[in-house]
């Protein structure tokens, strides 16, 4: 049933233990963590970063966290910090000393190799949950105080070191001692984080409460707390604090900052404005997160997953479930049609075959014999015909109850911190024109567009209406009634009154380190300075954006409150030169000199449309005129740039990554191929970026900025990727519909290249002829030896003139086009849809390829 892929057996031990998979190396800090304080700190590129870049708060695709199984390796492990990552050489993790202290008869200072040697280490396995995990659609809903984390912000590892009843145990605690502080060394903006559990749950040998030093078998990673951390079972992951320096008995609990303002469930009622006024509501304890609750959650299928509806065919759900307290899960129940009729999963507890060992592991004894309580997620499965699944309006829901009868709720219980959300998990279904039923999640991570949520209120739905929004029969009466009853959005103000200050593009970017900082966000200007180090994120989370546009992250990212605390910030207006704003420092007053490369990294300029050629019924191709007909884009072949411009139907701002299709060297111009989303009755705004450009005419003007990506084509198989140069002999290429613009920059500079000796295979995969983008460019290409071509088409009622391939592209064309022989000398580039990449991955990854050797645009 799990995604587990075998066994660890260890010698001595009585059972077979769940497999452990092996840590993934990473060898080099990424550029996007290069020149900041985390530099120290090697991280895994998939990771999906929630809060911007810094600080590094982030959760592994759910995917992808899925197939690892009941074990997770630290790469892929959910990560939150609150401020920059603290960073110690060997030497200091050896001397790594915390101290026990305060209601207790005998403190004392312990060393980490006196902590190893004097203590009996155990090994365990536990899950660790953010309280914010599924944060995200409550964040739909109504915006709260946190970011958006999807449903992979839970992670299970197994842990090494002494318990923590043992350490206090030898301090010897006094009557008067009710609670346990834990204090982290990490420096952040308001003190050290520190939190607490009580004396009961410390001293509980059934909690097993412990301070680990490894994680896997293997020393912890700096953002998982390195040197030593505190371990929490079945508490939020709030509590298990990292870099563990103090250890305090105290009679009442934590006063710090963290643990009053952090992981509290405040009554529904409470808005942003009134947490923001009323202390009262975060120092009443009642309100203070420690056990989680009862949670599940749909893995398999995944968001955007397509499956073939076949008569008598069943497709097998699969998903993970948890709970807090120890308390085990007893039962986790799906619904086709809303709830009103269940049917059982079978369900999975890995965590039950450490029970049946006896030995140890890790250099920790593994003592879950002892211990009744249910410290770890499960698995369970549900198989449902895929006819079942075509023919529900209501989509797919799935509930999970505990053995105390506690089960998850069908509505949200919304609190301004957006904490512990375990509604329901619903998948909507749609059948899509090939009839082929498609797979919809509730949200995705962080900033990631896509989601029946976002559709759903985009439409004007009621997400928690108990039809979710969006299942009356008739469309149109849908749209009708989602117009006349949709309620008008609550405008935040963020400006002063009495600021009539014009602010130049110049000046603006005067204004962009720790010792004057502005931004801008909808046009207005907002010096930063006073706040940096307030800000809980910490100063580089905001002197990254120093003198730029960062309407669409701060937005995204911010509760209401902080929002209306802009008031208190700002200065006033950016100068309007052409609509859209643009933070343009070429355009700001004055003389302008002409300069021979148009793209600066970090400011934005604008472009006019000069020229607009509709090549399908949905692909445009848009030509934009540089400052100047001899300047180069200044593009590098294999990376993108970023377009802004306003959507016409919301007149929101708008920003996205393209990559364009005009050569690296060519000058005065920039080529935007554009395949466009329209609205249909599902999504009644269609794409907004890719209709905001097909509104466009000529001489209409956007924003762009760049370049950005972590892969460069030198030529001659020799590329850059994520820093690190290397050579390739063979490029082998997957793109589905607009997904082709960026290996199509490679293809065509390697054809233009005849001494290029690189040899290129192309699965270029669209639905119809008419979807094929760049054909012509494509074909000619592929009449050079060493560069091949191939087409293949899924849609119905193909012309009888079409002889390339038919069908989806599969595993066997795969296997068929990219030779088993050649593949240790090959770089594979993907892009397209989610479904193919994740395809693609997976086909790589039983090939045996290198992670290194895939690349995904």
């Amino acid at each position: 049933m799990s995604p587990d892929v075998g066994s660890l057996t260890v010698g001595g031990g009585s059972a077979a233990l769940p497999f452990v998979p092996v840590s993934r190396k990473l060898t080099r800090v990424l550029e996007v963590d290069a020149k900041s304080k985390d530099a120290h700190v090697e991280r895994d590129e998939r990771m999906v970063r929630l809060t911007g870049n810094h600080p590094f708060n982030a959760e592994a695709p759910l995917s992808a966290l899925w197939d690892q199984g009941f074990i997770t390796p630290p790469e892929l492990f959910f990560v939150r910090n609150h401020g920059a990552c603290p960073g110690y050489t060997e030497q200091e993790c050896i001397d790594w000393e915390i101290e026990v202290c305060g209601l207790v008869e005998k403190p004392f200072r312990l060393s980490l190799r006196d902590l190893i040697a004097e203590f009996e280490q155990i090994t365990l396995p536990v899950t660790i949950v953010c309280a914010g995990n599924r944060r995200k659609e409550q964040n739909v809903v109504r915006k709260g105080s946190g970011f958006n984390w999807g449903a992979a912000g839970v992670s299970t590892s197994l842990w090494t070191g002494p318990l923590l009843r043992d350490i206090i145990g030898r301090a010897v605690p006094k009557r008067a001692g009710k609670f346990v502080c834990f204090t982290g060394d990490d420096s952040l903006p308001n003190g050290n984080y520190e939190t607490c559990v009580s004396i009961g749950m410390a001293m509980s040998f059934e909690r097993a409460i412990m301070l680990a030093y490894k994680q896997n078998g293997e020393t912890l990673k700096p953002d998982h707390g390195r040197p030593l951390r505190v371990i929490v079972p079945g508490c939020i992951g709030g509590r298990s604090v990292k870099w563990l320096k103090r250890i305090t008995v105290t009679a009442e609990p934590s006063d710090n900052f963290y643990h009053i303002n952090d992981n509290r469930v405040l009554p529904t009622l409470v808005t942003p404005e009134m947490a923001k006024a009323e202390k009262h509501w975060w120092q009443d304890e009642r309100y203070a997160i420690y056990n989680l609750n009862v949670q599940s959650a749909i893995c398999k299928p995944a968001h955007d997953e397509r499956v073939t509806v076949v008569e008598g065919q069943d497709y097998e759900v699969e998903g993970y479930a948890y709970n807090g307290g120890g308390v085990r899960v007893g039962r986790v129940e799906l619904s086709t049609d809303g709830g009103r009729t269940w049917r059982l999963a079978e369900i999975e507890y890995p965590e039950d075959r450490y029970r049946e060992y006896e030995g140890e592991l890790y250099g920790g004894k593994v003592d879950m014999w002892k211990r009744e309580q249910s410290w770890c997620w499960c698995f369970w499965r549900c198989s449902i015909p895929t006819t079942e699944l075509a023919a529900s309006k209501s989509g797919l829901v799935v509930r999970a109850m505990d053995v105390g009868m506690n089960a998850q709720p069908r509505d949200m219980y919304w609190n301004v911190m957006s904490m512990l959300n375990n509604c329901w998990f619903r998948v909507a279904t749609h059948i899509e024109e090939d009839g082929e039923l498609r797979f919809e999640h509730p949200t995705q991570p962080a900033l990631q567009p896509g989601g029946w949520m976002e559709r759903v209120k985009d439409a004007g739905g009621d997400l928690q209406a108990h039809g979710w929004g969006e299942l009356l029969e008739d469309s149109q009466q849908r749209s009708d009634t989602a117009a006349a009853e949709k309620p008008a959005k609550k405008l935040i103000k963020m400006t002063r009154d009495g600021i009539n200050r014009i602010v130049t593009h110049a000046e603006l970017l005067q204004h962009r380190n720790e010792e004057s900082c502005w931004f801008v966000n909808h046009g207005e200007v907002y010096d930063a300075t006073p706040f940096l180090r307030e800000h809980p994120g910490g100063v580089d989370s905001i002197t990254m954006v120093g003198g730029e546009d960062c309407t669409d992250d701060f937005m995204a990212i911010h509760s209401e409150t902080a929002k209306l605390q802009l008031q208190d910030y700002h200065i006033g207006t950016l100068e309007l030169l052409t609509p859209p704003m643009s933070s343009n420092a070429s355009d700001a007053g004055g003389a302008r000199t002409p300069r021979p490369v148009f793209l600066e990294p970090k400011v934005w300029h604008d472009v006019e449309l000069v020229e607009r050629t509709i090549l399908s019924k949905d692909s445009r191709l848009l030509r934009f005129k540089l400052d100047h007909d001899d300047q180069l884009l200044g593009l590098p072949c294999g990376q993108h740039l970023f377009l802004k411009t306003r959507c016409p139907k919301t007149d929101d701002l708008v920003m996205r990554a393209y990559t364009p299709v005009s050569a690296h060297d060519a000058r005065g111009f920039l080529d935007v191929l554009v395949k466009v989303y329209f609205a249909t009755d599902d999504w009644p705004l269609g794409g907004k970026m890719t209709n905001a450009l097909d509104a466009l005419r000529p001489g209409d003007r956007l924003s762009v900025k760049g370049p950005t990506g972590h892969f460069e084509y030198h030529g001659h198989g020799n590329f850059t990727k994520s820093g690190a140069l290397r050579t390739k002999k063979n490029f082998w290429m997957v793109a589905g519909g607009s997904g082709i613009t960026p290996v199509y920059q490679v293809i065509r500079q390697v054809h233009n290249d005849p001494k290029d000796p690189t040899r290129c295979t192309l699965l270029d995969s669209n639905r119809f002829e008419e979807d094929i983008l760049c054909r012509n460019d494509l074909d000619r290409y592929g009449t050079r030896g060493g560069i091949d071509i191939v087409h293949t088409l899924s849609g119905k009622e193909l012309s009888p003139e079409w002889t390339g391939l038919k069908g989806r592209l599969t595993t066997t064309l795969l296997d068929d086009r990219f030779p088993h022989d050649l593949t240790s000398d090959a770089l594979l580039m993907v892009c397209g849809p989610p479904q193919l990449e994740a395809m693609v991955k997976e086909w790589a990854k039983a090939r045996g390829m290198p992670e290194d050797d895939v690349l995904v645009f």
